[in-house]
């Protein structure tokens, strides 16, 4: 669809001023993004699958929808989606994949994809190919979600999710082949820290092929790169239930059915 695309423009890893913010992007081939519904603001009209597309800026497919009143927009195709479904988005809508209900209309269990943080905002985790989530609980005032992680997070109840497993699960398995594709794609070459001059990152220096000469390994601004580096007050620790690994942030007392 010509009118829900346009040129992405290319700013290989620079900011506003032109200095290099996000380290080794560049030299990519030309891309068009494609506008997708991520909020799913359609209430209550059925959509037909006309096609899944492959989009350039992702790994996930793409299925173009057009609803009953005419309107066409993308979303994320969830896996096993075929072109003349139909799906809604719907308080009252079936638990069929695709369809996008509000989490405290989505029994326990279920597999759900494209999650809200903020009502309202649009779907912001569990995007990529192949991912999934699982409604773990239902609480007074929120919804216990497992993320791909492991991960168990509590969510307002009246964020809105899809049903269903991100298409292109396969993509784990794809090799990239050769360093001409990886520069295709805009990822330009990797330097060790310690193969550079000492003014340009802590690992370098030294005589020979020398370590890193630090107890424990840095960011090329000097930061600690190992271990927890999560803050130890961020401002969503109330919302995580049990840690990627139950420690830390894991309190199972805290969750009531």
């Amino acid at each position: 669809m010509k009118s829900l695309k346009y040129i992405l423009k290319k700013k290989s890893g620079r900011g506003s001023k032109g200095r290099i913010s996000v380290r080794h992007q560049g030299g990519r081939e030309k891309r068009f993004y494609r506008d997708i519904d991520f909020k799913r603001e359609k209430k209550d009209v059925w959509g037909f699958v006309g096609k899944i597309e492959y989009d350039p800026n992702r790994n996930a497919p793409l299925a173009l929808l057009t609803y009953e009143d005419g309107d066409k927009r993308y979303i994320i195709s969830p896996a096993g989606l075929k072109v003349g479904d139909r799906i809604i988005s719907s308080i009252s809508a079936p638990i069929e994949k695709g369809n996008n209900l509000p989490l405290e209309k989505i029994p326990v269990g279920t597999q759900i994809s494209c999650i809200e943080i903020v009502p309202g905002k649009g779907a912001q985790m569990v995007k990529g190919a192949g991912s999934f989530a699982v409604l773990h609980g239902k609480e007074i005032k929120n919804i216990l979600v497992k993320l791909p992680s492991g991960e168990i997070k509590r969510f307002r109840k009246d964020c809105w999710a899809m049903v269903g497993q991100v298409g292109n699960p396969e993509f784990r398995n794809v090799r990239i082949g050769k360093a001409g594709t990886k520069r295709h794609l805009g990822i330009r070459p990797t330097v060790r820290g310690v193969a550079m001059h000492p003014n340009a990152h802590p690992h370098g220096g030294g005589e020979g092929r020398s370590g890193i000469g630090l107890k424990y390994p840095k960011t090329p601004w000097g930061k600690k790169a190992v271990g927890k580096t999560r803050k130890k007050r961020k401002y969503s620790n109330h919302m995580i239930v049990q840690g990627r690994k139950a420690g830390k942030h894991s309190n199972p007392s805290k969750i009531r059915n």
